[in-house]
């Protein structure tokens, strides 16, 4: 696999488009570190009604980013959730103020490990601290808090956006009139942290990592991180899907080549998928972000009892999931549901039939809209909101 650097030396990226808020007070992390002065980049679409009651906090997932609408700046792709969210869409912007912060430990404008660190003048490498699902979250507060947003119409994320939207319904109940975490969990699995773990150490094992540093010698592990991507987007999948997809078709030939090229369609694919990745993540922090979700466990932070996290929540859920996502199964969402009705919590749960995999979130089905749609028309009538 070849794997082309396309990334500028050090200093020679253009800006990107968006906003940013810098934070110059100390700023606690879980691990316990300081972390002062640092960025969070933003982007927002519609506009926030006279009373604020319309703010509705979009969370990325893992490789996501703020550009939810927006094209990708760096890959001219349409947003990511460019087919859910916009004017007259399910996340109607003529209707909802979306905020969408990169988080942090991101490489697109929040603060992160290819950051220059201010107190040394060289990028943070691996000495920036790590961090956890629960500091990306109360940065994001920091962010709302200066837009001066009292409560949040809805949080709403899918997989690691997910555990966002969780950790906000639990840290700032009083904060979130609705919340929609999608495809998630309330904790990271074993087989989650070991698909990860295998990632981390793809990027690790290339010679260019440079146990970090690579940023200072203008090189990229883009191998490495090419490989981690292709482990993980197997388990954004379903076997159903691959098959449908690709089956054991060969890619541009009539016969196998008993050799080691990508004879077959979903090799190529894979690929792609790998050598696409890295012209816009940094490998840092694809280290950082995944140790974030591998430390996620909301009911070891309330005693080891999951309820205990919504206890007295006045907060509104709607629990999604999708029947052939085995990366974060109905299982896992189903005891999130569980958790909350032991709180005697306001909770809805759907389950999608679809042979897409974890996906499925960003794709466009039906169902998935259609029941979004509803539960946020039921959520703006129960507020009061009101639309032209």
């Amino acid at each position: 696999m070849s794997v082309q650097q396309t990334t500028r030396p050090l200093g020679t990226e253009p800006p990107l488009p968006g906003r940013r808020l810098e934070i110059t007070e100390p700023f606690q992390l879980d691990s316990g570190v300081d972390l002062a002065p640092f960025t969070i980049a933003y982007q927002t679409y519609g506009r926030l009604n006279a009373d604020r009651s319309n703010a509705v906090l979009v969370c990325h997932a893992l490789t996501g980013d703020q550009y939810v609408v927006d094209p990708h700046p760096l890959t001219g792709q349409p947003g990511w959730w460019s087919k859910l969210a916009g004017p007259g869409k399910v996340l109607d912007t003529d209707r909802y103020f979306l905020i969408c912060a990169n988080v942090l430990g991101g490489c697109m404008g929040t603060s992160g490990p290819k950051d220059v660190n201010p107190a040394t003048g060289e990028t943070w490498g691996l000495s920036f601290p790590v961090i956890t699902i629960g500091d990306m979250v109360r940065a994001q507060k920091l962010l709302i808090d200066h837009l001066g947003i009292e409560t949040l119409f809805c949080v709403i994320g899918g997989s690691m956006g997910g555990m966002q939207v969780l950790q906000w319904a639990a840290s700032f109940p009083e904060r979130v009139f609705a919340a929609v975490p999608i495809a998630s969990t309330a904790r990271h699995s074993a087989q989650n942290i070991a698909f990860h773990e295998v990632g981390r150490q793809a990027i690790m094992a290339d010679p260019e990592w440079c146990a970090g540093a690579y940023l200072e010698s203008d090189r990229r592990p883009a191998r490495g991180l090419a490989v981690a991507r292709m482990a993980a987007h197997i388990t954004y999948l379903s076997e159903r899907a691959l098959h449908r997809k690709f089956g054991r078709n060969l890619q541009n030939r009539q016969a196998v080549t008993y050799g080691f090229d990508a004879d077959f369609q979903v090799e190529s694919y894979l690929r792609h998928q790998g050598i696409t990745f890295v012209d816009r993540f940094d490998a840092n922090s694809y280290l950082y972000i995944t140790r974030a979700c591998d430390y996620f466990d909301l009911a070891a932070e309330h005693g080891g009892i999951l309820a205990n996290a919504f206890r007295g929540s006045k907060t509104r859920f709607c629990i999604i999931s999708f029947t052939s996502d085995w990366l974060y199964p109905t299982s896992e969402n189903r005891a999130v549901v569980h958790a909350l009705n032991a709180a005697a919590a306001n909770v809805s749960f759907v389950e999608i039939e679809t042979d897409k995999g974890h996906d499925a979130f960003l794709l466009e089905e039906p169902e998935f809209f259609a029941t979004l749609r509803g539960f946020l028309a039921g959520c703006a009538e129960h507020r009061g909101l009101a639309f032209a």
